[in-house]
């Protein structure tokens, strides 16, 4: 009966985070989804290179043209997001205001509904108490908010695709049956669709979770394999398209090159300067439509290991400033750059308040239960090694952040817990 009445009350607790949320988030929406409408360079703040490609897909001409023009099929975009935004267009209009309202709508309720895994995660490792102060945290959290309200790409489902992942991992070693652990690979394959930066965890979260159940004595060779195999067979459609259209071997994704050799010219003005990358620039536009994407990607490797060769020192400080602007927000405090970012300075306090709270939860987490904490390290070491080569924004740790809202409420009631022993020895000094 008591554990009935828990039941009940997590279930309680969890839809009223999940409606609070959606709630805020359409409130916010109905603010913001007017900036998507500036009919500028063919609509393209939509949704960039994702409204583009959406927009091809709706106008039946393929999975193509991510910049600006037609340019033939593309495998810069992994599928799924841009195929829901081509279902929105098809159905209210091409980049019309009921599909911006609609799709930020759609964002809003992944965003809501990634309360679900952040209240369940919390409480297997931390009790009912952390665990809603941890799903309070994620309905209210600037971030969760603004990328899932103001923005149209990926943020959202991804993150609760991955925190869906994250969940399953930490009872995975407990699962004998093999379709199990299928599954689980299976959902890791969808999530790859969507994001496939999410790749650079799951090798070390199915490691964690074999080695566990191989100390258990279950099947762990069989299981490890059936995991990677199903997740390998979701996304081979998508590569076998690829290589199909393309005709290089891209199994997600191919313009890893491009974003490299776009973070590492040596400019360091800007995290990402206008002028290197096509979507910015008429120049490299103009190469680009020129070149075909295969061709003009195939150059910028070139043009990227050419630099590592020559500026090996170079290349090491910026993936350190990188580093830094991932978890601070701090890139530069020249004047020409704060003046083009007008957040800069708000966001450098917010972000780096919540990195302070963030390792002062793992560190004190670690100290307590290595086995929990475990998994959280694995994400926030692993996860952002891509961005630190290439270039990072802000929303690019968009993926991790209920991770990060997890470690926070840790560090958060661990520093109020020693602030308030020290109150009692003051008290008690004085005494």
């Amino acid at each position: 009966e008591d554990e009935l009445k828990q039941t009940l009350t997590n279930r309680k607790v969890v839809l009223m985070m999940v409606g609070a949320a959606w709630i805020l988030r359409l409130l916010v929406a109905a603010f913001l989804y007017r900036d998507l409408l500036d009919p500028a360079r063919d609509y393209w703040h939509f949704a960039w290179e994702v409204g583009q490609v959406a927009r091809s897909i709706a106008l039946h001409q393929g999975f193509g043209s991510p910049l600006h023009g037609w340019t033939g099929p593309t495998a810069m975009l992994p599928p799924i997001y841009p195929y829901l935004l081509a279902i929105v267009f098809r159905v209210c209009g091409l980049c019309s205001g009921l599909s911006a309202f609609t799709i930020l709508a759609i964002n809003g309720l992944f965003s809501a509904l990634t309360c679900i895994p952040i209240f369940y995660i919390t409480k297997r490792a931390l009790g009912f108490g952390m665990a809603k102060s941890a799903g309070w945290m994620w309905v209210f959290y600037p971030f969760a908010i603004y990328f899932s309200a103001g923005r149209v790409w990926d943020y959202a489902l991804t993150a609760l695709l991955l925190a869906l992942c994250f969940w399953a991992t930490q009872s995975l070693h407990q699962k004998i049956k093999l379709r199990l652990w299928v599954r689980y690979g299976a959902l890791w394959g969808v999530t790859a669709l969507v994001n496939p930066s999410v790749l650079a965890t799951f090798p070390f979260l199915l490691a964690i979770a074999t080695f566990r159940a191989r100390w258990q004595h279950m099947k762990w060779r069989k299981s490890c394999l059936c995991a990677v195999l199903a997740m390998i067979f979701v996304i081979t459609p998508w590569m076998a398209r690829n290589y199909s259209k393309m005709h290089v071997f891209a199994p997600i994704r191919d313009n890893f090159w491009m974003e490299f050799w776009v973070g590492n010219t040596g400019d360091t003005s800007d995290l990402v300067p206008n002028w290197a990358h096509p979507s910015s620039s008429a120049v490299e536009m103009e190469k680009f439509q020129t070149e075909g994407e295969i061709a003009y990607i195939s150059h910028k490797k070139a043009s990227s290991l050419d630099f590592l060769r020559k500026h090996p020192g170079l290349f090491l400080q910026l993936c350190i400033r990188r580093m830094g602007y991932y978890w601070t927000g701090i890139w530069s405090f020249q004047s020409a750059y704060l003046n083009s970012e007008p957040t800069a300075l708000p966001n450098i306090l917010l972000c780096t308040v919540l990195s302070v709270l963030m390792l002062r939860g793992i560190f004190h987490w670690w100290r307590s239960d290595q086995d929990s904490a475990i998994y959280y390290v694995v994400m926030i070491v692993f996860f952002p090694f891509v961005y630190y080569v290439t270039h990072p924004l802000m929303d690019y740790r968009h993926p991790i952040e209920p991770q990060i809202v997890i470690l926070v409420t840790v560090g958060w009631h661990s520093f109020k817990s020693s602030w308030n022993a020290r109150q009692v020895k003051l008290v008690r000094s004085s005494e």
